[in-house]
């Protein structure tokens, strides 16, 4: 091989390398951006904050539930005027999409229908929803 088809296989090599480089650096999850303990600390508020006599703090809790996730997706840069916007743009962030889906229409029940009932078994379901949601943001 003469010398420069030595230094183009070179040149060939370190240009697909960076090239890689650049792909996974931009393709992996990566470590959070979000402030792991603020909201590991608004978490427990809100779980704290439930109280299985106080039919009031179920409605509550689902609500800051549902600002906390707004919060961590708006922070995590997802793009979207609304909370329904972002949850469109996000639905590939989350294992069953579906399911934040329905908690986030609990909350909306909550906001904007006055006689909206809501259990505690059927609080709790929302909160964990919330909660994996959450986590798999990378927030808690």
């Amino acid at each position: 091989m003469s010398q420069g088809a030595i230094i183009l296989m070179l040149i060939a090599v370190l240009i697909v390398g960076i090239g890689l480089f650049v792909f996974m650096s931009f393709t992996k999850g990566g470590p959070s951006l979000l402030d792991r303990e603020k909201y590991r600390t608004a978490w427990l508020k809100i779980e704290n904050g439930l109280d299985k006599t106080n039919l009031d703090t179920y409605h509550f809790a689902v609500l800051s539930a549902d600002k906390l996730l707004d919060q961590a997706l708006k922070e995590s840069g997802v793009p979207g005027d609304t909370m329904g916007d972002r949850l469109k743009a996000a639905k590939k962030k989350f294992s069953n999409t579906n399911q934040v889906w329905s908690a986030h229409k609990i909350r909306n029940q909550i906001a904007h229908e006055a006689n909206t009932k809501i259990d505690f078994i059927g609080c709790r379901r929302a909160l964990a929803i919330f909660k994996r949601s959450l986590k798999e943001l990378g927030a808690i």
